[in-house]
């Protein structure tokens, strides 16, 4: 009987264990299921075109910084420099002028150098040619700053497509992997190609969307630069034209 009994509460015992080491395991899975990969990991996985898709992000990024910096009001049409040359045009020191246009690196200031070149050798200035000038000047400059922003498009296209090229490796590697030896096909081969098609997609997206973002905010800062650019050379032109009649 005492053999009866003593049987009985090592069950007992193992029935009230048997809840604690199932969510013991539980625990167990949970936490090895939370398991984050880490950057090393996310490379490996994703297999060569990683390494393509970091140099594109971080021209991207450059194009970015570039952009911010060369997009201002005050680097492609500051007003400051019409009014310097607004005084000293009046006061006829044209080579002061010239120089003044050289020291600076904004649009505005290589419009006033090129019309004030061209004033230098001609003297007598007809204003019909100085317009012309003025505006062969000024469209080129209006067409670098629309294409400085080309860049950063043609990141946002590229890195979409690169992350596809990977997605189609990875799954071809998947498939192969199956196709060569069914029987044999081991999970961690099929799950190396289905990891490589998702991480690359996802890092091609990662990229190209702030890129396209990006791109469409600086299309329109550049337009409105334009605009600003196009009016400053208008000025400049009524400045130049008349110190050329009062020659």
């Amino acid at each position: 009987m005492k053999r009866i009994v003593s049987l009985d509460r090592v069950a007992g015992l193992a029935a009230l264990a048997l809840p604690a080491v199932a969510l013991a395991n539980e625990a167990g899975t949970a936490e090895a299921g939370t398991h984050m990969m880490t950057l090393q990991e996310i490379l490996k996985a994703g297999g060569s075109l990683m390494y393509v898709l970091g140099a594109l992000s971080v021209a991207a990024l450059a194009s970015i910084l570039y952009l911010a910096a060369t997009l201002r009001p005050g680097a492609v049409a500051p007003a400051d420099l019409l009014h310097d040359l607004r005084e000293m045009l009046g006061a006829g020191r044209r080579e002061e002028a010239r120089l003044a246009c050289r020291r600076s690196r904004s649009a505005l200031a290589a419009i006033g150098e090129t019309a004030l070149t061209w004033l230098q050798r001609n003297e007598v200035g007809n204003p019909a040619m100085l317009k012309e000038v003025i505006e062969g000047e000024g469209s080129r400059q209006a067409a670098l700053l629309q294409n400085s922003t080309q860049y950063l498009h043609d990141i946002a296209v590229i890195s979409p497509m690169v992350g596809l090229l990977g997605t189609v490796i990875g799954m071809l590697q998947a498939f192969n992997a199956v196709a060569l030896d069914l029987a044999r096909a081991r999970p961690m081969t099929l799950a190396a190609g289905v990891a490589q098609a998702l991480i690359t997609t996802a890092a091609g997206l990662i990229v190209g969307i702030p890129a396209m973002a990006f791109y469409s905010y600086f299309r329109g800062r550049a337009a409105k630069l334009t605009a600003q650019l196009e009016t400053a050379a208008a000025d400049l032109l009524a400045i130049l034209t008349a110190n050329v009649r009062a020659r």
